[in-house]
């Protein structure tokens, strides 16, 4: 292993220990997704993540199915972690695009969603990630893509 190899290892290792403190100061603070969806961070890895959510009635539309916005929410957090693993000391990003494909409704039948995000290009100013949120039986609800802006100091 090179020193290159390592230092990358080394500021992965440090982005996943950032996302970790981050959402498990939001659950003891009941602040965020985390703890206002239940929106849950099971792995990071070098530009990856898995995220899970176990709907319950905080999740769901007047048709008693996950709303929408709240699968978005699920696979916006996860692309952008996994673009977060990437990045510097000091560099912030935001959403400035968001694309979900919703291929099928979930019901409250205890059926664990988890959405698998991978980055695709990081770039100085810009980065793309692509995730998909499959149910406990594997099949898929939806998937898609973000366009990341990083925010650099310089």
């Amino acid at each position: 292993m090179t020193s290159i190899d390592n230092h990358v290892e080394d500021k992965v290792a440090k982005r996943v220990g950032e996302l970790t403190e981050v959402f498990q100061r939001g659950l003891d603070e009941k602040l965020g997704v985390g703890a206002s969806l239940g929106i849950r961070l099971e792995s990071a890895g070098d530009g990856c993540t898995r995220y899970y959510l176990d709907p319950n009635v905080a999740t769901i539309n007047a048709m008693f199915t996950v709303h929408g916005g709240v699968i978005a929410t699920l696979m916006d957090t996860a692309m952008g972690s996994a673009v977060f693993t990437k990045l510097d000391d000091g560099v912030a990003y935001t959403t400035l695009e968001l694309k979900v494909n919703f291929i099928r409704g979930v019901t409250l039948d205890g059926s664990r969603l988890t959405c698998d995000a991978t980055a695709v290009h990081v770039g100085r100013r810009t980065a793309t990630a692509e995730g998909r949120i499959t149910d406990a039986a594997g099949k898929l609800i939806a998937h898609g893509s973000t366009t990341i802006l990083i925010l650099r100091a310089d």
